[in-house]
């Protein structure tokens, strides 16, 4: 536990986590809308992962795992300014130095519901905590980040997870106004496997009937969560289409996108050795879309934060000819609401007791 002084020299220093003031909001450009908590208080059972893992007891040597989740996902203003000291950009009339706006998160997911093919004893109970994340999201507020030919990118994040994994992904902000559910273009992601020995007949193996002669078994887990998708919601081949479905019906006022990226230069995934050799993690994508919608009153919008995020996971050689290991998508998707604008900041949990570092 620390001692009252050191909680009072975390506040003095300059890069404290605090509540989000209106001038520091504007301080975080595409990111200022984020600071509160955000949760499935409101909506509850919008969260849905899928994941394949290897399972020497099947008779396809890996296993298909669904979840249905709540998810508590909080921002707090780390710093509005983190200087990055420069000399190479440096000129007569401009400093070389960058500075980096920069928002601490924290992200627990908790499962409610579960199913894999085939089925195992392997499940976590429902009720039970299957995620925890902390991390950072950046705006580089000068001197953005270029890729070579891929753009110039402004947003970065970086998080950790207890299974011994560390990601740095970079990405692009926009912000459109007024935009309808088709001008959003969340985009179909197939939670289908790259590199089976199916090559890539893969989505047209598993769309085949059940009972079908030429519906070969590798991909069954596959096949039958698309014909009998989990809480009779949640399949494969368009992970993505419960988050369309979820705004239908909103009055969707602004939208900020954040587009991130592990495959961008610079960007990339490290994992501890068990994980490297079993089920290595190798490149992310994750797109958080911000949306202020219409509310009970003009004055008082809701604020709603959905994402989409796909990891390839490769495991098992690949069966197609090409070098390499097949991939597996982990998606996970979910549709939050934002249920307070000023959570607890970090070093009053600390100081209350109920964070202990």
């Amino acid at each position: 536990m620390l001692s009252e002084s050191a909680i009072e020299q975390m506040r003095q220093k300059g890069r404290t986590i605090t509540p989000a003031a209106e001038a520091d909001k504007d301080k975080l450009g595409p990111l200022k809308n984020l600071p509160g908590r955000w949760s499935n208080d409101t909506l509850p059972g919008r969260g849905w992962n899928l994941i394949a893992l290897p399972f020497f007891d099947g008779p396809f040597k890996y296993r298909l795992l669904m979840n249905q989740f709540n998810e508590d996902l909080t921002f707090e203003i780390a710093d509005v300014g983190v200087p990055n000291r420069g000399i190479e950009t440096a000129t007569a009339t401009e400093s070389g130095d960058q500075f980096v706006a920069a928002l601490d998160y924290q992200q627990i997911v908790t499962q409610i519901a579960a199913d894999d093919f085939p089925q195992s004893s392997l499940r976590a109970a429902d009720q039970t905590p299957i995620h925890h994340e902390p991390g950072l999201f950046l705006h580089m507020t000068n001197k953005a980040v270029s890729d070579q030919g891929r753009g110039t990118f402004d947003v970065a994040r970086l998080g950790t997870i207890p299974h011994g994994d560390s990601v740095l992904a970079l990405g692009t902000a926009k912000t459109l106004a007024t935009p309808s559910v088709n001008d959003l273009r969340i985009p179909k992601m197939s939670g289908l496997p790259v590199g089976t020995p199916l090559g890539h007949t893969v989505e047209e193996n598993v769309m085949l009937p059940e009972g079908d002669p030429k519906k070969n078994p590798y991909v069954a887990p596959y096949s039958h969560f698309h014909h009998h998708p989990f809480k009779n919601l949640f399949e494969p081949v368009n992970a993505t289409k419960l988050l369309v479905d979820a705004i239908q019906n909103e009055t969707i006022l602004e939208t900020t996108v954040l587009d991130l990226d592990t495959t961008i230069e610079q960007g990339g995934i490290l994992n501890i050795p068990f994980v490297i050799d079993e089920a290595n993690a190798t490149d992310m994508r994750s797109i958080f879309w911000i949306h202020k919608v219409k509310g009970e009153t003009e004055d008082k919008p809701r604020w709603l934060l959905q994402y989409a995020q796909f990891v390839f996971l490769d495991f098992f050689p690949r069966g197609d000819g090409s070098p390499g290991l097949v991939r597996w998508p982990h998606i996970s998707i979910n549709t939050m609401e934002k249920v307070e604008q000023e959570p607890e900041p970090m070093y009053e949990l600390v100081k209350s007791g109920k964070f202990a570092p």
